[in-house]
């Protein structure tokens, strides 16, 4: 677990949420249960049912209660710190709350694992008032959602980055991946590659579920037949680039989108143990962005994602959750860019 600089060295102390007797009872009688139970609600203790929750929480709005924001903290769940594209999220998201008061926690987590879930039981009673999932379990369809019925048990409002959980209704900021795969096969396609290939993540990977429909749509719009087949799912990172790229090189591709910057260095490995180069034999395209990557050789052309754009949208929301104000849960998504640098060219003439 690392904490940002901004939370310093003093211990966090927990704040409870204050309401005035005569208010207490008001939002008691509104929602028509004990002053107790409303006490429980506030400092979001268990053994509140999900129903008895919101009707305090409906009652605390029309009184016009908001919680304070001073010294909460938000909790930030993110898989890789290593990864320049969480660890520029996780600051930039840091950036947006600070002003406001809060103060953020990282949690380096394995997604999907028990991990996840006793990290947040674990800080859960220091005065959390909100958990963002920087693509975390939140990206996995098929992973160990218990920790969502833990934070619903307490009340603590989420928002969730790149893929929201499907068993809940909650505010999810994402890049358009299907935009985004569309925008790398334009690139290729325009520049005269026919044969592209796409080094993709794994099955059941939300991210990399929507890049690979976008990467089909956006083949089969450009009149490729069967374009399941340039389709190679890996691991995001460096190894399961080089393995993907290694495959679809197999098959004659010309030109290589990645799903991850990563993936897409591996690719260069790949294309050199192949007595190829990058960008004469095969373009590569990867995704993310990272200011490291002008100086890759070549620089690596990439799909950028907005971590500003998606950062602003993340701290509104978050914002407006601990203060009770309603926000939409229409998944809002961020349209990516093309960062143009040296790995992508002409396909070579075919002899």
């Amino acid at each position: 677990m690392a904490m940002d600089a901004s939370s310093g060295d003093a211990p966090v102390k927990r704040r409870r949420a204050s309401l005035g007797s005569a208010n207490l009872a008001q939002v008691a009688q509104l929602a028509e249960v004990s002053e107790a139970t409303v006490s429980r609600v506030l400092n979001r203790k268990y053994g509140v049912s999900p129903a008895t929750r919101q009707a305090v929480e409906e009652a605390l709005r029309e009184v016009g209660y908001e919680r304070p924001m001073n010294n909460e903290l938000v909790l930030m769940l993110t898989p890789n710190l290593l990864n320049p594209i969480f660890a520029q999220q996780a600051d930039k998201i840091e950036s947006e709350l600070s002003p406001h008061g809060l103060k953020s926690i990282i949690c380096q987590v394995y997604p999907g694992t028990p991990q996840e879930r006793d990290y947040v039981e674990a800080l859960i009673d220091s005065g959390v008032a909100a958990i963002v999932f920087l693509s975390a379990s939140n990206t996995l369809l098929k992973a160990d959602h218990r920790v969502v019925q833990l934070i619903a048990s307490r009340g603590i409002p989420f928002v969730s980055i790149n893929g929201g959980f499907p068993e809940t209704v909650a505010p999810v900021v994402s890049t358009d991946d299907w935009r985004a795969a569309e925008i790398a096969v334009a690139h290729l396609h325009d520049l005269g590659h026919r044969r592209i290939g796409m080094l993709a993540g794994p099955v059941d990977n939300i991210p990399a579920d929507r890049r690979v429909d976008g990467f089909i749509q956006a083949m089969e719009r450009r009149g490729i037949d069967d374009p399941e087949q340039f389709v190679a799912r890996k691991h995001f990172n460096f190894e399961g680039g080089q393995q993907a790229a290694s495959a679809l090189l197999a098959l004659g591709v010309t030109g290589l989108v990645a799903s991850s910057d990563e993936m897409a260095l591996g690719a260069y490995r790949a294309v050199a143990r192949a007595g190829l180069s990058v960008p004469h034999d095969v373009s590569v395209i990867g995704y993310d962005d990272s200011a490291l990557l002008d100086f890759t050789a070549p620089p690596l052309t990439t799909v950028r994602q907005q971590t500003e754009r998606i950062a602003e949208n993340v701290g509104r929301i978050v914002t407006s959750l601990i203060a009770q104000r309603p926000v939409g849960t229409d998944e809002i998504l961020i349209d990516p860019e093309l960062h143009l640098r040296g790995s992508t060219a002409i396909p070579p003439v075919q002899g």
